[in-house]
């Protein structure tokens, strides 16, 4: 990928004009954020969570995204069904191990979801390493005890084992193909007292997987475009409540012209 911060304008533009539809299972706490995002970006939403039905609706679907939020055992047999299902019809699918590190079962199916091959895994350093799986301890329920920077190496490490881009989230937001490594320099400190935004970038990764066929890309654009929303939200609220609503009408309102300016990236 060249360094084109034009790039993540022509992404946007996609997603508006193919509407993709963006098949989220994903954890109860952020259903409607997620689902208002993807909207006000411009894509299609639909949480379609139940065993008998995310089989046939997966392959109807232009991406899968898959969160580990809130945990059940029929949520995990779906996403199961779903991921091995997105495998088979190519739809492409983001994981996002959240909490990953904190508790054995759900770091047990993130491994189990692992070989069925994603396209994008997206976490917090924490959540990221202990994925790897060279580090434990280090997990802080959905929030993370290392900073973003602390993670780049395991997070290459896990690209490589498994072929997807994988991304880091925090302060700086890192994105790395096992080869390639990319650093994001936007977003606003705030961001991280709003529950969710973390799920939200990673479903509008997956709205920008649904457009971009090189999932390294896709990752760079889906986490560009949510900083940048954020920092537009930030300066035009007065504390975390109004910044969430902030959020959909500064992805609603995004242009290629105002991403192309203001996107900040260093390889």
């Amino acid at each position: 990928m060249t360094l084109d911060a034009a790039a993540t304008g022509r992404c946007l533009d996609a997603i508006r004009a193919r509407r993709p539809l963006i098949h989220s299972i994903t954890n109860l706490v952020v259903t409607n954020t997620t689902a208002n995002a993807l909207l006000a970006l411009g894509a299609s939403p639909a949480m379609v969570e139940g065993a008998d039905e995310v089989e046939e609706f997966v392959v109807k679907s232009a991406a899968l995204v898959v969160n580990l939020g809130t945990m059940s055992a029929d949520r995990a047999a779906a996403m199961r069904l779903a991921v091995a299902a997105a495998r088979r019809a190519g739809t492409p699918w983001v994981l996002d191990p959240v909490a990953v590190g904190v508790m054995r079962y759900r770091s047990q199916l993130a491994r189990d979801l692992l070989q069925h091959a994603p396209g994008v895994i997206r976490g917090n350093a924490s959540e990221i390493i202990s994925l790897e799986g060279r580090a434990d301890g280090m997990a802080h329920g959905v929030d993370s005890s290392a900073g973003s920077d602390a993670a780049v190496a395991a997070a290459q490490r896990l690209a490589r084992a498994t072929g997807a881009a994988v991304a880091v989230t925090g302060a700086v937001d890192y994105v790395t193909d096992g080869t390639r490594t990319v650093s994001i320099h936007n977003g606003d400190p705030m961001m991280a007292r709003v529950t969710g935004l973390g799920c939200t970038a990673t479903a509008i990764v997956g709205a920008c997987m649904a457009v971009e066929a090189d999932r390294f890309a896709a990752t760079v654009h889906g986490l560009a475009i949510t900083a940048i929303a954020g920092e537009i939200a930030a300066a035009r609220s007065r504390g975390p409540g109004s910044l969430q609503l902030e959020i959909y009408d500064a992805l609603y309102r995004l242009d290629a012209a105002t991403l192309t300016d203001r996107v900040r990236l260093q390889a």
